[in-house]
């Protein structure tokens, strides 16, 4: 799998509605707030044009692409974090995700009510922060109280209560876990308590194609902050998917645009999780595989069995250009373009890779 994200925002910013047309999940998206009760969840393929390329050369029985996992929950309204609207509910689903993708009205439309009765993304944005402040606030009072009784007789607890209560002022000071400096030691500390402003953040403006009036706000808002803002129509993305194929084509050049807004946002979220994709290709299948920017080859080799991992040779690894360029692995062989890599290799996005391994 690629990464799992969670969809949230105010009541009636859209959604349920990019939910659907990310998905093509076709679930209940109506005007009027939390509609969606229970959190839908869909996987769905990341596209990648490079897995048909190999596929032409190899000819696989299947093709097997990578997934994103995406989660819809209800909106958040203020005072989520103590219970209003079901929101203690609500935040607890998106607790172990990867990333957030927080959806921000930056459209007008009389016939969708605002739960505030004004369209001011900024202030939608902050609503949102603060209960997800109060959230971590709450998670690591609870978490310091009980740490504090055994910080004496364990020297793990204690570095873990001194990591908390630098995270617990931090978060008081109204700012996010994830703009600490944090080692991959404390990262893997404070892992069991699912922390939401640890979490790595794109805001989803849903736009009108024909005004982008409130989108600037948004875009100096998250400038400030190093947030990327990715501008998507969700009611253009639902009339796509009416469409065939060669009509979305011709329907999205007349907008100006080459690709769905899926592939955007994917290709957003992979650049926001710092993820690589790597490829096995061989006549039962061709597959790709999502691994962390800087992956050496035993961890990639992971990806597919612990045992590849843990039994790790060698990976006998072959650029994608090299590979389309010769026409498969034997040509790419012939031309001296095959590597023997070993376990300091860092894995390439695109790398070709057939691992060795030998399990006692």
């Amino acid at each position: 799998m690629g990464f799992k994200c969670g969809i949230i925002g105010l009541p009636n910013v859209g959604k349920s509605t990019l939910f659907n047309a990310l998905t093509d999940a076709n679930i209940a998206a109506q005007n009027f707030p939390f509609c969606t009760i229970e959190p839908n969840t869909s996987l769905v393929p990341v596209p990648d044009t490079r897995l048909t390329a190999l596929a032409n050369i190899v000819q696989p029985q299947r093709i097997c692409p990578t997934t994103v996992e995406i989660v819809d929950i209800a909106g958040l309204v203020k005072g989520a974090a103590n219970g209003e609207g079901l929101g203690n509910q609500f935040l607890s689903h998106i607790r172990e995700t990867d990333a957030l993708l927080h959806v921000v009205r930056c459209f007008s439309d009389d016939n969708i009510t605002h739960v505030h009765t004004r369209i001011d993304p900024v202030a939608d944005v902050e609503i949102i922060h603060t209960e997800l402040l109060l959230a971590d606030l709450d998670t690591c009072q609870r978490a310091i109280a009980t740490l504090t009784k055994k910080a004496k007789a364990l020297d793990d607890a204690a570095d873990t209560l001194a990591l908390l209560s630098t995270v617990y002022r931090q978060l008081e000071h109204g700012q996010w876990v994830n703009q600490l400096a944090l080692t991959p030691n404390q990262q893997a500390l404070l892992a069991p308590y699912h922390l939401l402003t640890q979490k790595p953040l794109l805001y989803v403006a849903n736009i009108d194609h024909l005004d982008t009036t409130y989108l600037q706000s948004l875009q100096d808002y998250a400038a400030q902050q190093g947030t990327t803002v990715l501008p998507i129509c969700a009611s253009i993305e639902t009339e796509l998917l009416a469409l065939d194929q060669a009509s979305q084509q011709a329907f999205l050049q007349d907008l100006g645009e080459t690709e769905p807004a899926l592939h955007r946002l994917i290709r957003a979220g992979y650049a926001l999780l710092g993820l690589r994709t790597y490829f096995t290709a061989g006549i039962k299948e061709v597959r790709a595989w999502t691994i962390p920017e800087g992956a050496l080859a035993p961890d990639a080799a992971g990806v597919i069995h612990s045992d590849f991992a843990r039994g790790f040779i060698r990976a006998e690894v072959i650029a994608y250009q090299d590979f389309i360029q010769h026409q498969g692995r034997t040509g790419a062989k012939e031309a001296g373009k095959l590597r023997i890599e070993g376990k300091d290799y860092p894995v390439q996005d695109g790398d070709i890779m057939h691992f060795r391994f030998n399990v006692s």
